[in-house]
């Protein structure tokens, strides 16, 4: 089994900048068990490619593509201002998908 890239949008590297170190570590190994298991963990958000995953009352939110074996992280949130979150990460999907496309095509992965 091939394992994803795990890419990280601007706005995901801040957030993660705002936890602590302990949640630092666990999303780090979130990101690597994206990669091992392509994409698949995480309970799906309306689409089969949108998917979060709960740890100490966050969520952490990511974007599966695999036709580029590619999983970009996108943002993390707490409950209260999850359908915020959620509501805009739907709205931007298209240029979260070009983003990922230029971001391998930049790189010669796809």
């Amino acid at each position: 089994m091939q394992r994803f890239h795990v890419i990280k949008t601007v706005r995901f590297e801040e957030k993660c900048a705002d936890l602590t170190a302990v949640e630092r570590q666990r999303v780090e190994r979130f990101l690597e068990q994206l990669a091992e298991n392509q994409g698949m963990v995480g309970k799906p958000l309306g689409f089969h490619f949108f998917r979060e995953k709960k740890f100490n009352g966050k969520r952490l939110y990511f974007l599966v593509y695999p036709e580029w074996k590619a999983v970009l992280a996108v943002g993390i949130s707490g409950k209260k201002v999850q359908p915020c979150t959620i509501a805009e990460i739907k709205a931007n999907l298209s240029s979260y998908k070009e983003f990922v496309q230029i971001f391998l095509m930049n790189r010669s992965l796809i």
